[in-house]
């Protein structure tokens, strides 16, 4: 099994239940893994042969501009954007921290995380 991994993007976002969420905003962290082959790239050292980390990062920036209420949804839009644009992947990880949420004492973040498996395509 190959992976690819985006780990700690950072990204300012406004996400939120409450107003002033959407209009203050944060800093967000995501972390994603994603599984496919990845043998052909080693030995041909071709981009077509792989999935490009760069587009990847590409939609967690642009699903990331959508406003949304909740964390799993902008996950689920990424995850399925994701698997979208590239079939070959059979499992997705993704992880997103809110990093000051408006909640009493200090913390990190908050975060959710979502996995989804995909059938392979033959």
């Amino acid at each position: 099994m190959s992976k690819i991994y985006l780990e700690e993007v950072k990204i300012y976002a406004y996400h939120g239940v409450l107003p002033e969420e959407n209009i203050i905003g944060t800093y967000y962290i995501l972390n994603i893994e994603l599984h496919t082959d990845l043998w052909k790239a080693a030995e041909s050292d071709d981009l077509n042969d792989t999935i490009s980390y760069a587009d990847i990062n590409e939609i967690l920036h642009d699903e990331m501009k959508i406003k949304s209420r909740l964390l799993e949804h902008v996950a689920g839009r990424i995850i399925s954007k994701i698997q979208e644009k590239f079939s070959e992947i059979s499992y997705i990880k993704l992880k997103i921290t809110k990093t000051s949420p408006p909640m009493k004492g200090e913390m990190k973040g908050a975060s959710i995380e979502l996995e989804k498996s995909f059938k392979p395509e033959n």
